[in-house]
């Protein structure tokens, strides 16, 4: 088991978002999380990537029980641990491709050989070999994407979370994102949760889990 959550509550004020959450994931697994804007599929992420506490329930990660982890150990945990793909890449535009996919693993403490030789690795597995010295501004939607997912692979994470990864591309350059990601389950074994609008990505799943109002609900 990769991923096991369980009674996940958050509340924001009086509004109650998570109402009692359980989530297994085995690894390799690519689960995809859906539903309407508010019913809760990004706050839960952001609790499952521990850049938010739930106020209720347990998470243990890849063996590791988060809950009851410091402030600094989690954010070491989260940079060891997890990697993180969103609707807009959030590149750094003075870096180079190269450079953007090195830093989470220089901020891990590796060498600046090693971090250059595991971002090449990655850069040439997203097909990006010919694109290292570019800029974000000198880069395709897509080719931004694939820094982006090769920046999140570059310390070997447990879990890839990903935030409506293909919301912002076109047609063509959605389905070669969702192509990848399964090859990344193909090849390096990753197990990866997508939270998306897109049901042909989730088709594409394992499974996919549809979220109504803070919770789990069978497909409507």
């Amino acid at each position: 088991m990769m991923i096991d959550a369980k009674g996940i509550e958050k509340s924001f004020g009086t509004l109650k978002v998570l109402k009692g959450i359980d989530l297994q994931v085995e690894k390799s697994e690519v689960t995809s999380i859906m539903g309407a804007s508010g019913a809760g599929k990004s706050t839960l992420l952001q609790i499952l990537g521990t850049l938010s506490t739930p106020d209720a329930g347990s998470l243990i990660i890849d063996g590791t029980d988060v809950t009851g982890l410091g402030r600094r150990e989690i954010s070491r945990f989260r940079n060891l641990k997890l990697g993180f793909v969103f609707q807009f890449h959030h590149l750094l535009p003075e870096f180079t491709s190269l450079e953007n996919v090195m830093i989470p693993a220089l901020i891990a403490g590796k060498s600046e050989k090693t971090a250059k030789d595991e971002a090449l690795k990655l850069l040439d597995t997203m097909g990006l070999a010919e694109r290292t010295s570019h800029k974000p501004s000198e880069l395709s939607g897509g080719e931004q994407q694939r820094v982006a997912i090769a920046r999140a692979l570059v310390n070997r994470p447990s879990v890839l979370f990903a935030d409506e990864p293909s919301g912002n591309l076109d047609s063509v350059t959605k389905s070669e994102i969702h192509n990848l990601f399964f090859r990344l389950r193909d090849e390096l074994g990753q197990t990866i949760v997508i939270v998306t609008h897109d049901p042909e990505l989730a088709k594409m799943c394992d499974r996919s889990l549809f979220m109504k109002d803070g919770q789990f609900i069978a497909a409507e």
